[in-house]
């Protein structure tokens, strides 16, 4: 069986001992932490600026809505597919190695995207830069597994929580700030001198890390249905609330990628060096880890991606007045994540997650309180509550998923927790959205009359329903005061109640989460494979 050593030399040569000699910088396991967060940090902070900066990029470039969704799109689909493939490149030729492909790469797509002039480059681009984070994320904690003793390492998952759930909520102010007083391309441009700085101090302080013990033939055919299937998923929930969640298309595409990813499945469990091994899976909290976290990310992206509208189209507020509005969340998720690794420590993974994920649940039922006026005296007990929940289930997840795989599957773990992330983002944003929509649908005609609007004029306006879905009121500036105003109450009651339906929804979801946490992992997680 293969084992995982840990080089400590400038370039990944041959496999060195597990430990390094004291007092030297690549035996420091907290400078390899620190690398790899700076990297993370700027991956997942790009994640969340983009939402900001994408209607000044449609503005400049001429794209359309179309266009702007495939900005993010682009970026997402090929993130989600080459995860797994990413770790498991770092754990067979070396995690440093891929690590700093990965760091690289994304430097230089985020250059280009700023460089491109065209709405087709920076859709390329982005594109690039999925490819790349996905060799870099991955890997950082596989370099995280191989340097961090046991008893250590719930701490520093803990810690690479802290900076994921920080910097994706920071992203919203950070991107503010830059859209507004320098430009949508300094979104991007950022990255350079992150990337770079980060770039120098990970070739000097972190490890290599691989699994040594002899050559084994690539699982070519593995990556490639993985791929496919991964695709054909993320892209049919995408294009779900375009197309229609029962329509032929969205069906048809998501049943094709469920589809192949089961044939993956069964590849996977006959091929002798397999891309991503199905004994993984014998962990019962590996597997509801992994099942968590996309529930994890499908609360966070989604209740983040419509409160976003409601404090930005339906309140009125500038994107850095919403961001500085939800910083409760970001301070709450700083506390939360080394908080919920303390707290794995001692009581396991099936103690933190289910009480995570009944904080976000206790949040978003707080949610359905919430009016088109609101004082923010109603809104910060949810913001609290949620980052809280969102970080202590990423600091358990996080070690239930990579704590509980071998350390020389290290990369791939991360990669499947990493995928799981993704996917259950784009779930969350796009069947949320979808639940918005439809009741905004539903309800607009009857809201727009009760508010005073003629029922003729609300007939008419009802074909603004997707318009009102994202918060917007469709209003001119030749309406009659009485009836603008009415008109905007109307259309912020429709889209309060669009936006308490997918509260409830996703309530309802957390709960059976932490029902499934708790039924699911039968004893405290025990490493396996140090």
């Amino acid at each position: 069986m293969p084992s995982t050593t840990v080089d400590h030399s400038p370039l990944p040569t041959s496999p060195g001992p597990d430990t390094a000699r004291p007092g030297r910088l690549r035996s420091n396991p907290w400078l390899t932490l620190l690398a790899v967060a700076c990297g993370l940090f700027m991956v997942q902070l790009d994640g969340s600026v983009v939402a900001i900066a994408n209607p000044e990029i449609g503005r400049d470039l001429n794209a359309s809505t179309a266009d702007l969704q495939w900005v993010t799109n682009s970026y997402l689909l090929a993130l989600a597919a080459a995860l797994i493939l990413g770790g498991k490149l770092g754990d067979r030729f070396g995690r440093r190695t891929f690590y700093m492909i990965g760091l690289a790469g994304f430097t230089a797509a985020s250059l280009a995207i700023g460089l491109a002039g065209s709405i087709e480059g920076v859709v390329v681009f982005r594109a690039f830069q999925g490819l790349f984070g996905a060799m870099l994320v991955p890997n950082t904690l596989g370099l995280l597994r191989a340097v961090f003793p046991g008893n250590k390492f719930a701490m520093a998952v803990g810690i690479w929580a802290m900076v994921a759930s920080v910097a994706t909520a920071l992203g919203p102010i950070v991107g503010g700030l830059l859209v507004e007083h320098v430009s949508w391309e300094s979104v991007f441009y950022i990255n350079l001198p992150i990337g770079l700085v980060t770039l120098a101090f990970s070739a000097t302080v972190l490890p290599q890390s691989r699994n040594a013990g002899g050559h084994h033939r690539f699982d070519i055919p593995g990556v490639a249905l993985l791929a496919l299937g991964l695709l054909s998923l993320v892209f049919g929930v995408v294009k779900g609330e375009t197309w229609g969640w029962t329509s032929a298309g969205t069906l048809g595409t998501v049943l094709a990628g469920v589809a192949v990813l089961v044939l993956f499945g069964r590849y996977e469990s006959r091929t002798e060096h397999p891309l991503l091994p199905m004994r993984l899976f014998r962990s019962p909290a590996l597997a509801v880890g992994t099942v968590v976290t996309a529930l994890n990310f499908f609360v966070m992206l989604g209740v983040i991606f419509f409160v976003m509208l409601y404090l930005q189209n339906v309140r009125g507020f500038t994107p850095v007045e919403a961001g500085v509005r939800t910083l409760p969340l970001s301070i709450a998720s700083l506390l939360a994540a080394p908080l919920g690794a303390a707290l794995t420590g001692r009581f396991g993974p099936r103690v933190v997650m289910p009480l995570g994920m009944l904080l976000q649940a206790g949040a978003t039922f707080g949610m359905l309180t919430w009016d088109a006026d609101s004082s923010y005296t109603a809104l910060w007990p949810p913001f609290i509550a949620l980052g809280l929940g969102v970080g202590m289930v990423l600091s358990a997840s996080s070690d239930a998923i990579v704590g509980n795989a071998p350390v020389k599957d290290g990369g791939v773990a991360g990669g499947l927790q990493a995928t799981a992330l993704q996917v259950g983002g784009a779930l969350g944003t796009s069947v949320l959205v979808s639940l918005i929509t439809g009741r905004v649908g539903s309800t607009l005609q009857e809201e727009l009359t009760r508010a005073g609007v003629a029922p003729a004029v609300a007939g008419r306006l009802h074909e603004a329903k997707d318009a009102v879905a994202m918060g917007i009121a469709p209003v001119s500036g030749d309406m009659p005061a009485p009836l603008r105003a009415a008109v905007v109450e109307g259309s912020g009651q429709a889209f309060m109640n669009g936006a308490h339906t997918a509260v409830l929804v996703t309530g309802v979801l957390c709960v059976l989460g932490a029902v499934v946490a708790a039924a699911g992992i039968r004893r405290s997680p025990q490493a396996a494979g140090h």
